[in-house]
């Protein structure tokens, strides 16, 4: 088996990340992020995790008026401005990125998409935590005719819920492919994959669920590794 190296984002619980691949033989993992001064050591990775935490600063898809539903001290626009080059670096290279919660909202920003600033705010349902280790759960309808079917097998299923942010209009070359029943996008990729690298972005936590051998975090770990050994020569 192919040796691969990951990247991933440091964030909010990060040490979950990293959990998730132990199991797993031949992977080293690089934190990245502007505290440790390393974007270099992104040209060592085969691929990139986008992980969770701080909210997106509203004036990233030109709404400056959301800042009034954000805490100030949950934005952290040092981490925009890194993963922002982590974005730009892994599309010019075509390197497989799999996008979590935070993760999938930057993207989607990144493509030209803007978000909801507050879900309940704006009418919704509640999805963010029950409390500091709780993460609350729902069902998610799955688009029959999606990358993400393929991977799942499943039409519906439980993931967990740990956010207060969500996708409002699909990033430029993005489609929706998960909902959950109250229409808050719960998943994305790319509108037309074909000749470019893999992108993947939920808005559930994989890496965390209570059930680890769900297919919703067992097969979307397996089908980003395996984008990423096809990436190792």
């Amino acid at each position: 088996m192919k040796n691969i190296i990951i990247g991933i984002s440091e964030g909010t619980r990060y040490y979950n990340y990293e959990k998730w691949f132990h199991d797993e033989p031949g992977i080293t993992i690089i934190k990245l992020g502007y505290q440790l001064d390393n974007f270099n050591e992104i040209e060592k990775c085969n691929g990139i995790i986008l992980s969770g935490g701080h909210d997106l600063n509203p004036r990233l898809y030109n709404q400056p008026d959301f800042l009034s539903y954000v805490d100030p001290k949950d934005i952290d626009e040092r981490r925009d401005e890194f993963e922002w080059k982590i974005m730009q670096h892994t599309e010019l290279n075509q390197k497989p990125l799999l996008g979590i919660c935070r993760g999938l909202q930057f993207v989607n920003v990144y493509f030209g998409g803007t978000l909801v600033p507050d879900i309940p705010a704006f009418g919704k349902y509640n999805h963010s935590k029950l409390n500091a280790d709780a993460d609350r759960e729902h069902m998610v309808d799955i688009d029959p005719n999606s990358a993400l079917f393929k991977i799942i097998g499943k039409e519906k299923g439980t993931v967990n819920s740990a956010h207060h942010q969500s996708v409002d209009m699909p990033g430029f070359g993005l489609v929706v492919n998960a909902l959950s029943h109250d229409g808050i996008v719960e998943g994305m990729e790319r509108r037309d994959p074909e000749g470019r690298s893999y992108l993947m972005l939920v808005q559930w936590h994989p890496e965390r669920m209570a059930d680890m051998e769900s297919v919703f975090t067992k097969n979307i770990k397996q089908s980003f590794l395996d984008a990423e050994r096809l990436t190792v020569q």
